[in-house]
């Protein structure tokens, strides 16, 4: 499992609208751009994508921008991750017969590491990312003082 391009571009505007949750600010797609440092186009490919998988909104008019659409308390890491890059399709048992037995034990291995990376991306949420920002900034300051 790779964190692509998309999906950490994903993520970091995701992080964003949950910092503005509480609030109930929409972020524009140049806010975030030129927050998190992600080209405007490529963030409104993303953004579109979010949207339509229903883990952001978005809001016409003057004050419009984007929101999440559910509390960052409930949105997986592994939800957000999904969105952008999709589920893999399971080998069927055909295709498993067909291979030899090295490769059908490494094709198990592989899957137990992608199940074991997936149950520890579904235990953190984008509040925790927000929460982490927090503790790291709370540290970076107490450094310097």
């Amino acid at each position: 499992m790779e964190l692509s391009n998309k999906s950490e571009y994903a993520l970091l505007a995701l992080l964003e609208l949950a910092t503005c949750y509480p609030s109930g600010e929409s972020l524009q797609i140049r806010q975030m751009a030129v927050l998190q440092d992600i080209p405007n186009r490529y963030l409104e490919q993303l953004l579109a994508t979010l949207r339509r998988q229903g883990l952001i909104k978005s809001i016409r008019g003057a004050k419009g921008g984007y929101v999440l659409a559910r509390d960052p308390r409930k949105i997986t890491l592994l939800e957000a991750w999904t969105c952008m890059e999709g589920t893999e399709a399971a080998v069927s048992a055909s295709e498993q017969n067909s291979k030899s037995l090295e490769s059908q034990i490494i094709e198990e291995i592989w899957q137990e590491a992608r199940q074991a990376a997936n149950s520890v991306l579904e235990k953190y949420t984008l509040q925790d990312l927000c929460d982490r920002r927090g503790q790291q900034k709370q540290r970076e300051l107490m450094y310097y003082i």
